[in-house]
């Protein structure tokens, strides 16, 4: 094949060009820069592609082809006096305002590495794909009918933790306007820290029915959205409505997977959603009526923001029952059981240091299992403590498995 080889050349790209026109920045390939001068003004302007021909000592304009750059696509955020604030992929990046496209904020617009902006897309800022609208009717999935036949009687044991529920949550949603007058600092935000199973849902869920108050349930991980921007919009919205109410509570179980600590390895949309809470709570006004409720069993874990002044600041801590409580929940949840004769509650909480509330409730399942097989309608003792020995041995195991998985 006979072909004709240009002089060698080398593409580059103008990346700079002084205000007299007469020195120009070049950027090559392997990222390095090169100055070239000229006596006269020079010809090509920032972000075009040029040949270098050192021989000759000569530049050339060259196809736009040979320096392949993938454009990106943002929203203008911010405009500045000679700067634009760009959000590009849910990361914030300052650009030169560009003089010949007009822009403003809410825009999509392409652009370039190497010439920043260079038009506008749309008028209005474009999502990665269409999501479904958050609105009135998403909010209202989060409204929870507290169970009103559940009382404090149905709370078994720990009564301290009880009254003081009592006086930090009950209390200021019923006497706002009271402490209002007084002049006391609003109680926002109440942390239920302790083991899982210690009965801390079940006790937000009393006390928003007691106090007649709309009651707002949120898991973490169902908030959690992969949608950028949407898991935040959901939660200033829950945040509005509440605003709206008499009373509310804002209910978030498993607030660690949703609020962890901020580092420079956690991932983006958590920084996004602790911040969007942290500006959820600073913005009640003095009138709004609702407190904050968030239960976890790692408070270690929780964001340090939450937990300053007028935002988590009150903790309830709930311990594995002692014995007298746990007497308390087996003989509070039997009521509701056909029982054949006296239970020996006292023998069973004694046998049953460190159980949860959650651990001894599933004592009663597997005594009914053992009456229902002995074809009884009601359970009796050798029920109960078959129920018992039967959750203690499923303990057991999972106390093992736990031991071996660490060794491993």
């Amino acid at each position: 094949m006979d072909a004709d080889i240009y002089p060698p050349q080398t593409v580059a790209r103008v990346k700079h060009v002084s205000e007299d026109q007469t020195t120009a920045f070049l950027e090559l390939r392997n990222g390095n820069i090169a100055t070239c001068t000229t006596s006269e003004e020079f010809r090509f302007e920032r972000g075009d592609i040029v040949f270098i021909d050192v021989e000759n000592n000569d530049i050339s304009p060259a196809p736009e082809e040979l320096w392949d750059e993938e454009p990106w696509v943002g929203v203008v955020r911010l405009l500045q006096p000679g700067q634009v604030v760009i959000d590009i992929g849910g990361r914030l990046r300052v650009l030169d305002n560009p003089h010949d496209v007009d822009l403003r904020e809410g825009n999509t617009v392409k652009g370039f590495e190497s010439r920043g902006i260079t038009e506008v897309l749309s008028e209005d800022p474009v999502r990665y794909i269409d999501l479904p609208a958050v609105d009135s009717v998403t909010v209202e999935q989060f409204k929870a009918s507290p169970d009103g036949a559940l009382t404090f009687d149905d709370f078994g044991g720990y009564p301290e933790i009880v009254e003081r529920a009592k006086e930090l949550i009950e209390t200021p949603l019923e006497c706002h306007d009271a402490l209002a007058k007084i002049g006391a600092r609003p109680i926002k935000g109440v942390l239920l820290t302790g083991p899982p199973g210690t009965g801390k849902t079940m006790l937000a869920k009393i006390i928003a029915h007691r106090a007649n108050a709309e009651f707002y349930e949120i898991s973490g991980p169902e908030v959690l959205s992969k949608w950028y921007g949407q898991s935040e919009e959901l939660i200033r919205k829950i945040f509005e409505d509440a605003a709206m109410q008499e009373r509310a509570i804002v209910f978030f179980d498993e607030m660690d997977s949703l609020a962890s600590k901020r580092s420079d390895d956690s991932h983006e949309a958590s920084r996004r959603i602790v911040g969007q809470l942290l500006s959820a709570m600073d913005g009640f006004s003095a009138d709004t009526n609702v407190v904050v409720i968030a239960t976890t069993n790692r408070p270690q874990d929780l964001d340090p923001a939450l937990r300053r002044p007028g935002r988590f600041d009150w903790e309830i801590d709930f311990p594995l029952p002692g014995v007298e409580d746990r007497r308390a929940i087996l003989e509070v949840s039997a009521k509701r059981l056909n029982k054949g004769e006296e239970l020996p509650h006292l023998y069973v909480a004694e046998k049953t240091a460190n159980w949860s509330p959650a651990e001894l409730a599933a004592i009663w399942s597997e005594a009914a299992l053992l009456a229902v097989i002995e074809s009884r309608d009601a359970i009796f003792s050798d029920d109960y403590i078959g129920g018992y020995e039967r959750v203690a041995l499923h303990r057991n195991r999972l106390s093992v498995r736990t031991l071996d998985a660490g060794e491993r």
